[in-house]
């Protein structure tokens, strides 16, 4: 009897073991056809980044530290540049912590090494419920150095280059057509709505495509990375190459540090006489070229613009009258993000900007010209809460004169 009532026992227990497991099973099985069924996958270029990259033979690690153990002036220049800093950012950090959108990392980390977590897709097509897993290969140092030597130079094992060298310690592939402006371009030219208050418009690609740089064979490199003549390493003679500070707006992204300009624009303005008689006007007009840049100006993030301003002052410097002028689009950022305006100075085009002022009475006076150049403007940094922590502006042009009306 006792062994009888064993047996009925375990009978019991393995049905509902059995149950049990085909219940999971079953759960199991719905919840990844749910999964499937509302996740988007990937299919935009800058929604995934460049795949994992093993240590090539030779190195020991494809950080920027590692590599300028050896080239140590390319480093230098690279520790200088806004690329080297694009992951540490204060506005990027501030816009990631804000709404979350971990595929911004792909642009400001491009490796997936760099990242902690591997987007597999959005639940239900939204940025901000990513499909991911942890990254068994994430490497914090490396995330640290934001654009890197390896987001160039490393793929497959080997270590890419513009010129090749047979005299290098590790793998090398001698590849100036992957190092073109096609690189540049995955990151610069990336138009997306992360969401309806975050918009990503970076069109500097298409602006170029579209004027005199390309059809005269000038592309992103021939301006953001000018040649140069150095050792490639310690004990080698100069050999030509590229410089890799990567020169641009100038403005830094933090106080404490500088960051390359690259000029633009052109400036030509009217004569100002230093004497008038009263009932003289002075008509002034400063005319402003996009000269140099094979894209418009500004370019990329559209929060960046241009300001003229026109001070026309006493001898004592208080401002008596003043004039502004804006080059920039405009945006409405709320409830959605949506464009009203764009006046973004074209390649080539030139605009007059003009100020008159009737010399109605005697005196000393002072007349400023002042262009400066801005990252965004106070209003976002306060609700960005950077202001007075984020350099917003630099000067690129000003002329003051004394006037002596009499």
């Amino acid at each position: 009897m006792h062994g009888k009532t064993l047996t009925f026992l375990l009978l019991l227990i393995s049905i509902a073991c059995l149950d049990l497991l085909l219940t999971h099973c079953g759960r199991s099985d719905h919840k990844q056809k749910l999964q499937k069924q509302d996740t988007v996958l990937l299919t935009k270029h800058w929604e995934s980044p460049i795949p994992h990259q093993e240590i090539p033979e030779g190195l020991t690690s494809i950080s920027a530290a590692s590599c300028g153990t050896c080239h140590a002036e390319i480093y230098k220049e690279w520790q200088q540049s806004t690329h080297a800093v694009a992951f540490q950012d204060p506005q990027f950090q501030a816009e990631l912590k804000k709404d979350n959108i971990i595929t911004c990392l792909n642009c400001h980390t491009p490796l997936q090494n760099q990242q902690e977590f591997i987007v597999r897709g959005f639940i239900n097509g939204d940025y901000k419920t990513p499909w991911k897993e942890v990254n068994p290969h994430f490497d914090k140092s490396l995330q640290l150095e934001s654009i890197t030597c390896a987001t160039c130079h490393v793929r497959d094992g080997q270590v890419i280059g513009a010129l090749g060298s047979d005299r290098a310690p590790h793998k090398t592939l001698k590849d100036p057509g992957f190092l073109s402006e096609k690189l540049c371009l995955g990151c610069h030219n990336v138009v997306d709505e992360a969401s309806p208050q975050l918009v990503c418009t970076f069109e500097t690609g298409d602006e170029w495509n579209a004027n005199w740089a390309k059809r005269e064979g000038k592309n992103c490199i021939s301006c953001h990375m000018p040649s140069t003549e150095r050792p490639l390493f310690p004990g080698m003679s100069k050999r030509a190459g590229h410089f890799h500070h990567f020169p641009a707006s100038g403005i830094p992204k933090f106080k404490d540090r500088e960051a390359g300009r690259l000029e633009s624009m052109e400036f030509t303005e009217s004569p100002v006489h230093p004497g008038y008689s009263p009932g003289d006007l002075l008509n002034y007009q400063l005319k402003i070229k996009n000269s140099f840049a094979g894209h418009n100006v500004p370019t990329g993030d559209p929060e960046r613009f241009f300001l003229i301003r026109y001070q026309w002052m006493d001898a004592s410097g208080n401002i008596l009258k003043e004039e502004v002028h804006r080059i920039g689009e405009e945006w409405q950022w709320h409830p959605v993000a949506k464009k009203i305006s764009d006046n973004n100075l074209k390649p080539k085009e030139e605009r007059v900007y003009p100020f008159t002022q009737l010399l109605d009475r005697a005196g000393t006076y002072r007349f400023r010209v002042e262009v400066t150049k801005h990252r965004m403007t106070e209003e976002n940094a306060r609700y960005n809460q950077i202001l007075g922590e984020y350099p917003l502006s630099i000067e690129v042009y000003s002329k003051q004169y004394e006037i002596a009306v009499e």
